[in-house]
Formats: structure tokens, C-alpha cells, sequence
């Protein structure tokens, strides 16, 4: 995996541990498939994607890679469990431009191919990282100037913990139990700061609204429990 990879194997096992169940739209993991549409819609009014060059880090079983790829991009998708990898590789076989997947880290991949992609995405793993700044300065290392970054996340606020956690993993069952820890949860202005340092300008926070009883999901102005940032890094592509 090459470069030293910035992961809690606690987590990464707990993940890995839902592959098998990944695509399952009615599974553990069904929230997903109802926030992706709205995701890959954000990137793609923001961002231009036919032909191009975009990573998805932390990437599962490939549900937003694949929804970029068939938006043109093509796509790079990287994640540290496995069996995410290996039901990513098995469920794009059919596509006529299946994204490429590696089991690698962010690190590795910035080492490889610095400044290597027009849009770089990472969606609810930062979160779940032992230092999230360093996730985010890896992200930006990604980003070729003039390019684009999308995180969503969950902050840290009281109607996260009673929303993201009590309910929706304790009381609606809408993810696993013990998916998020509170205090690892990180508020817009933190990760904003973080991307700052990094090199990055923040251009929109946007609050993903959810409904878990008609399971839809929407852009809102409210960003107390999930959110989705879109930063750019100044400079032209060389």
C-alpha cells in the first residue's frame, strides 16, 4: 500500500465487515444509496466531469465511483478494506468504462500521482480517520491546481448526536449500530480550517438533508449533522 496510511483498524474492519452487503439497496449500508444520487449530483453541477481525471478516496464498494464514471469521468477509486475492493472490481465488470480500484491509501496515491487529479472526493471518511487534517492535506496534494475537492461529513453538534447516532443508528436502524463515535465528528469550520492549511479555498458547504421514513434525501442551508464541502485549489493546471 506504500506510503504509511492514516487508519484506525478498528474501523477498517467494521467496514469491511459489510462488503458482502455493500450493493444491497434494502441493507445495513441502504442510506447510502439514497444519499448518492444527490452526492453525485452536487460534483457534477460543480465540477466538470466528462473525460475528467477524478479519485475517489475511501471509496466502499464503488457506488459514487461508478455513478462518476458514467458522468465520463474516469475514475480512480482506493480504499483500505479489501473486500470493499474486490465487490467494487466484481460490480463494475459489466460497465463499458469500469472505474480502476486499488487497495491503497490516500498517501500512497499523492505519492504516486501528485497533483494527479481534476477532482478528488471523499465522502464520510474523515469522520472515521485517527487525524483528519492529514487526510485532508493528503486530499489536497491529489488536487491539481485549478482542481476540485468534495468532502461530506457529519459535525459534531447535539443534533448530530441525536440525530446521526441515537436515532439513526439506535433507534431507525439506518446504520449499524456504533458506526459513528461523537467525538471524532468534525464541524464545517474545523474542516475548513484543515483544507486552509492545506492549501485549499472553501467555495460552498452545503447541508444534506435525509427522510428516513420515505428514505429520500436533498440539499439543505442546514450543515448541524451531515454536509457536503466543495474547496478548489487555486492555480492552473500546468
Amino acid at each position: 500500500m506504500g506510503a504509511a496510511a492514516n487508519l484506525d483498524t478498528a474501523e477498517l474492519a467494521k467496514f469491511g465487515a459489510l462488503a458482502h452487503q455493500y450493493w444491497d439497496a434494502d441493507g445495513p449500508l441502504h442510506t447510502l444509496h439514497s444519499l448518492n444520487p444527490v452526492r453525485t449530483a452536487f460534483i457534477a453541477a460543480r465540477a466538470p466531469l466528462r473525460g475528467a481525471r477524478v479519485a475517489d478516496v475511501g471509496c466502499g464498494g464503488g457506488l459514487l465511483c461508478e455513478a462518476l464514471a458514467l458522468h465520463g469521468a474516469e475514475v480512480t477509486g482506493i480504499d483500505l478494506a479489501p473486500a470493499m475492493i474486490e465487490v467494487a472490481r466484481l460490480h463494475a465488470a459489466g460497465l463499458a468504462h469500469p472505474p480502476v480500484y486499488r487497495n491503497q491509501s490516500a498517501a500512497a496515491l499523492a505519492a504516486e500521482a501528485p497533483d494527479g487529479f481534476d477532482v478528488v472526493c471523499c465522502m464520510e471518511l474523515a469522520e472515521h480517520v485517527p487525524d483528519p487534517p492529514t487526510l485532508v492535506a493528503e486530499l489536497a496534494r491529489l488536487v491539481r491546481p485549478g482542481g476540485s475537492l468534495f468532502i461530506s461529513t457529519i459535525s459534531r453538534t447535539p443534533q448530530a448526536f441525536f440525530g446521526a447516532i441515537l436515532a439513526a443508528e439506535y433507534l431507525l436502524r439506518l446504520v449499524p449500530r456504533g458506526t459513528h463515535e461523537f467525538a471524532r465528528l468534525i464541524r464545517p469550520a474545523e474542516l475548513a480550517r484543515a483544507a486552509r492549511a492545506a492549501g485549499l479555498e472553501l467555495r460552498e458547504v452545503a447541508g444534506l438533508d435525509y427522510n428516513p421514513f420515505t428514505r429520500r434525501a436533498r440539499l439543505g442551508t442546514r450543515v448541524e449533522i451531515n454536509y457536503l464541502a466543495y474547496f478548489s485549489r487555486p492555480g492552473v493546471a500546468a
